[in-house]
């Protein structure tokens, strides 16, 4: 890298650490899930849920949105996130009707709107952390877009994520799976995890994604990680999928953050 790109990089990095918009909207998403619980009380089970979950994907889905639009401009910020959204939406639409590659599951009609019976928000949920996942991969893979390694680690950051979701959401019933026996992840196959990590494969391999606004990304991630430990284990009662999620998604941050101690972002 030469001396010139490397000052770039540096002046791009600390323009984001006062990015105050990005941190704004980030302070209204965190606000919207630290209130999820007390709606809960307020209002009741099925407002919090089911409005709760629409309404706290689509604004970090759209903080991820504004995160990279910000960064790459608006046409490949959007173009970006519709990409995301209608190819998982396919998959999801696949997995849901011939159990590839998730194995045999079903949404319920909770989630609306659905499209062939596939509610529209799952798009959003996979938008809300698939860049974080490609952040954090780019920093765990010495800090190199592209690659066997860098996909796969973009794999597994993300996977891990699921360790928390599959369990809360089949526990709220908006979406079920069929009986898989004893062998399961409390209740979900293991081929599913099989199934986020291809799925995440393919997707980073078709999008090729470069030049990512690193540290909100990476911080998204990471507030994902403590809103998830905190709350499955103390407000929704999850507590094995709260421990399993907390070691699994939080050997990224810790990961991360000793990696981050060792060598800064394009320092």
């Amino acid at each position: 890298m030469t001396t010139h790109t490397s000052t770039l990089h540096r002046l791009d990095f600390q323009l984001s650490r006062t990015d105050y918009p990005t941190y704004a909207f980030m302070g209204v998403w965190v606000l919207s899930m630290i209130t999820l619980p007390i709606i809960r009380w307020v209002w009741g089970e099925q407002i919090a849920i089911v409005w709760g979950v629409n309404a706290t994907t689509l604004l970090q889905a759209g903080l991820v949105t504004f995160i990279l639009a910000r960064a790459w401009g608006i046409q490949r910020g959007l173009l970006t996130a519709a990409s995301v959204v209608i190819l998982t939406l396919l998959v999801e639409w696949m997995g849901s009707s011939s159990n590839f590659p998730f194995g045999a599951y079903d949404y319920t009609n909770a989630l609306q709107p659905q499209v062939a019976h596939v509610p529209v928000v799952i798009g959003f949920a996979w938008l809300m952390m698939l860049p974080s996942s490609w952040a954090v991969a780019y920093l765990l893979n010495g800090q190199v877009y592209g690659g066997w390694r860098f996909i796969a680690l973009s794999a597994f950051a993300m996977t891990a994520w699921d360790l928390f979701l599959d369990p809360q959401m089949v526990s709220w019933g908006l979406w079920v799976w069929e009986p898989v026996g004893r062998w399961s992840y409390f209740g979900i196959p293991f081929v599913n995890y099989l199934g986020w990590l291809g799925t995440t494969a393919v997707l980073t391999a078709l999008l090729r994604p470069r030049d990512l606004p690193i540290l909100p990304l990476v911080i998204v991630y990471a507030l994902v990680w403590a809103l998830q430990s905190f709350g499955q284990l103390f407000f929704w009662g999850l507590i094995g999928p709260a421990v399993v999620g907390c070691f699994g998604m939080g050997g990224f941050v810790w990961m991360v953050f000793q990696q981050w101690r060792k060598e800064p972002p394009h320092a």
